[in-house]
Order: structure tokens, then sequence, then C-alpha cells
């Protein structure tokens, strides 16, 4: 037996694997045998033939950033008369527009901008719980809060972490994770901080009683010595939470993605997607501790997408309605949905629109009418 094979068997049988089990597999070009076992590993979380998707927007509340990382092309710098902060009327009504079509879920994000106050995010979240108690806040990344807590007048981490999440914040993503190991940061974002920083923010959001996910952006010049410590210090913090038995669940999910250099600062080869898929998979096997798998169909494309359905992913993903969607809302949200529904079924699952924490919401059949999951199961 091959040392990948004798790997992908001992993660088959329910045994860890080891970062140098993990860089092994991403030395190894078995695309196809990986995506295999990771499919296996996802079914023992997932027996369904379902693949969710949530309705979501993206809401960029600000580009003015002072962390000047060298992969953004969204960025501008404080001061610039391109850099623009959202009146908050603007953002309740791209909220108004994502619950007139069905949306759950609301992630705003934005650069690091020095000239907020903390205040500014506190009661811009009260505005939106009173105006949408319905709405799930998943909102702002590790580096934004740190930067709430450099603009809080000497507030702990922690005291930050509270306060955000009793305004309204339900939820943390997991940008900015990129590579978690401080060679890379240092090359990519120098003042983005740490992977300690990102982390230990993770971590609070953990310890106060919210859930987070996790991502990982390969493609810098990374090692694969540095993408297996990535896998392994997701997986230590995900250990730490399910041991200290918070109320949060820790991360619900991961989501790889490979940096898109287009318009940046970074020159570098395009990761291939079957390189893409090699993660995905590889992170599904190593990650055996974290239940939901997030495809990366905008970035790697429709095809791919559908692919990343048998290579771990259980899910699809957000919507992501669009920036520049205002009165053509509803269009757009059919277009996407639309999409998502072909493009699961094609891939031979059942599509089901899910929220925030991964409850089934709706289950829609061939016809593209919800109906509830026992009746799929049932016919």
């Amino acid at each position: 037996m091959s040392p990948v094979d004798r790997i992908l068997d001992k993660a088959l049988r329910g045994e860890r694997i080891d970062t140098d089990e993990c860089v092994t597999l991403f030395e190894s070009d078995q695309v196809e045998k990986m995506g295999h076992v990771a499919n296996e590993m996802m079914k023992k979380w997932h027996p369904d033939p379902l693949a969710t998707f949530v309705i979501g927007r993206n809401v960029n509340y600000t580009n003015i950033c002072d962390v000047y990382c060298r992969f953004c092309a969204f960025y501008r710098s404080p001061g610039s008369n391109e850099g623009y902060v959202l009146p908050d009327e603007v953002i309740f009504q791209k909220i108004q527009e994502t619950v007139d079509v069905g949306g759950t879920e609301i992630l705003m994000q934005g650069g690091t901008n020095p000239n907020l106050p903390f205040s500014y995010y506190t009661d811009l979240l009260r505005e939106i719980k009173r105006r949408f108690p319905d709405i799930t806040m998943h909102s702002f990344s590790p580096a934004e809060i740190w930067k709430m807590k450099e603009v809080s007048d000497g507030l702990s981490l922690e005291e930050v972490v509270r306060q955000i999440h009793e305004a309204g914040l339900d939820s943390l993503p997991g940008g900015g994770a990129e590579i978690l190991d401080d060679r890379t940061r240092r090359k990519i974002s120098r003042l983005k901080g740490s992977w300690r920083d990102w982390m230990d923010v993770m971590q609070t959001a953990h310890k106060v009683g919210m859930n987070t996910t996790a991502t990982m952006v390969i493609g810098f010049g990374e090692t694969m010595d540095e993408r297996a410590l990535h896998l392994e210090r997701v997986r230590t913090a995900q250990d730490e939470c399910l041991q200290n038995e918070y109320s949060s669940k820790g991360f619900l999910a991961f989501i790889p993605w490979t940096f898109q250099p287009d318009n940046t600062r970074m020159k570098a080869e395009r990761v291939s997607p079957e390189q893409y898929l090699k993660t995905l998979a590889i992170s599904r096997i190593y990650l055996d501790n974290i239940p939901n798998f997030q495809a990366s169909w905008v970035t790697m494309g429709p095809e791919i997408g559908k692919k990343t359905l048998s290579f771990g992913c259980n899910d699809f993903g957000s919507t992501m309605i669009e920036e520049n969607v205002v009165s053509a809302a509803g269009a757009t949200h059919k277009v996407n949905i639309e999409s998502i529904l072909r493009l699961i079924r094609e891939a031979g699952k059942i599509p089901a629109q899910r929220d925030t924490k991964y409850n089934i919401l709706q289950v829609f059949d061939e016809n593209n009418s919800a109906v509830t999951r026992d009746f799929i199961m049932q016919n």
C-alpha cells in the first residue's frame, strides 16, 4: 500500500491524520482519490443527499483601510478621494432589499477604517436589529474587530467582542485568515496582524457564545508545510472550543479558496482548479471536527463549483446578492437562486436553503417549489 493510500485508509477508519501526513497528501497528485475519501468523510456528517445554500448579501460599508494588504484591490487609503462610508440609510435599504427576496444573512465587511469610533458599530448594529429583528448579522472580520479595539478607549478584546455581540453581531466570518503562518502574513499583509491575532478574535468569539467560520486562501507562495500548519491550528482551536463546552459550536464551516491576483500589487500565477479541489479534499479529511464545508464557486466557476459537491463540500455558499442590486433585486435574486438550484441538481444533489447556523429552512423539488425535507426524503 502506498503512503497516500495508508493515510487515506487511516482517515476512513476514523483516525486523525497528523501534519506530516497532511503534507504528504499536499505533495501527491492523486486528486480524485482524495476527493473520493473527502466525500465519504462528508457523508458521515451529512448522510442525506442535500446540498445547502444561504440567501445572503454582502454589504461593504466602507472601503477605507489602513493595513494596505498587497493582495487587495478593494481598499482605499484614509484621505483618498475614492474612499467612502455608506450612509446608514443606504445600509438599511440594502438589508430591506435582501429581506424582500427571502434573504436571512448579511455579510457586512469593509476596511479597517481608523476614522470610525467603536460606537459607530454598536449603534449601527442596534438599529439594524431594531428594524430587522430576524436578519442574521454574519459580519466583520478579525482585523475589523482589532480596529474596533484600537478605537474603543481601552476596552479589552473580550469586552469589545462581548459588546459588539450584545449590540447585534450574531456570527463572525473567517475573512483575513489567508494563511495562518507569520512568514506568509508578513509578506502579503504586514500590518494586518499575526496568525495569533486572527485566532485570538475567533477564540474570544467562541468564548462569548458566537459561532464563526474559518477560511484559507492558497496561492500566495506558501509552502505545503504552511498549509498543513494552517489546518492544524484551526483543528486545535476547534478542539479547545468543543472541550470547553461553550454555548458556541465554534467553527461551523471551513471555506478554502484561491488568491485572485488581478488588479492587485501581487504578481502570482492563478492556482489551478486541481490544486483548489485537492486543498478542499485534504481540508475535509484533516478537519474532522468541523461539520460544514463551503464551495467557492464564485471564484472557481460553476463547473468546479459542481465538482466540489463530490470533493467534501455539503454547502454551496451564499447567493451573494450583488452590490449594485437596487430596484432589480428580485430579478437578480431569481437568477442567482435558479443558477444555484440548477448547479446543485446537476451535481446529483437536492438543493436546500439554510440559515447561518446551517439549519434547513426549506428544500426545493424539481419544479423549484419549496417543500419539506421529509417530503423530499420520502419521494
